[in-house]
């Protein structure tokens, strides 16, 4: 099972972190496992391109463990409503997407919010 801890502060989604492989299917046939991947690199990706902002991410293949966040999200780093919308909503946007997800793969994901300050997931 794949376990996803969403961060949010202030009310802001601003990152979150996967743990486990998802077991839905045998390693290079696993969908879910695959879906996951491509959307975490689609916000890495334009956070990063299409936002130019920082993100801060770490992948440990070996532990099957990813983290994302950026403080671009956050008013208390970022100054540009329009730009800290953006960010937050990407990670919201994922948020919403995986409880859609959860209806089918409820054996294989598991979603959860924590409410935690930026620095504390340092």
């Amino acid at each position: 099972m794949t376990k996803i801890t969403f961060f949010r502060s202030g009310g802001s989604f601003y990152g979150f972190e996967e743990e486990g492989h998802t077991g839905y299917a045998d390693e290079g046939q696993d969908i879910l496992c695959a879906a996951l991947s491509a959307m975490t690199m689609l916000i890495v990706n334009t956070i990063e391109i299409a936002y130019a902002s920082d993100v801060d991410y770490t992948v440990n293949e070996g532990a099957t463990n990813i983290k994302v966040m950026s403080r671009a999200a956050l008013a208390e780093y970022e100054d540009d409503d329009a730009k800290r919308y953006a960010v937050s909503g990407l990670f919201c946007g994922y948020y919403y997407q995986l409880n859609d997800l959860l209806e089918e793969y409820y054996d294989n994901l598991s979603v959860e919010v924590i409410d935690r300050d930026y620095a504390a997931n340092k």
